[in-house]
């Protein structure tokens, strides 16, 4: 009696699926073994705490060039520009300095800023 191709696909779906459950078991069976291996204690030692990996990475150091008709503008530059204004001239605190936003205007060699959302000025660039 000839079997059908659904049959004989069946079959051959079932023993693949049958040699990859078999090949899955065997490497998690030593990874177990490996584990209990290592993870022996030391009597009076406390295990080693993990840092996470996010925390690994290191911040991006960000710097800001306009360049504009054969000038460039600093983005650092220019705040620190402001916070002098913040400091020197208007004689306030650095640490009163919650915000900065800054509005640069090649065309008019400006720099407009607003500290704090309320005090606003310019700087000549």
């Amino acid at each position: 009696m000839k079997k059908t191709v659904k049959e004989v696909v069946s079959e051959k779906i079932e023993e693949k699926a049958a040699e990859a459950k078999k090949e899955t078991v065997k490497p998690e069976a030593k990874k177990a073994e490996e584990n209990k291996t290592e993870t022996k204690k030391t009597p009076g030692r406390k295990p080693a705490l993990r840092k996470p990996a996010a925390a690994k990475k290191a911040a991006v150091k960000e710097t800001i060039y306009l360049q504009y008709l054969g000038k460039e503008i600093n983005k650092d530059d220019i705040v620190k520009q402001v916070k002098e204004v913040w400091t020197k001239q208007m004689k306030n605190k650095v640490g009163d300095l919650k915000s900065v936003d800054l509005y640069l205007k090649p065309e008019e060699n400006a720099v407009y800023y607003v500290i704090n959302g309320d005090v606003t000025g310019s700087l000549n660039i």
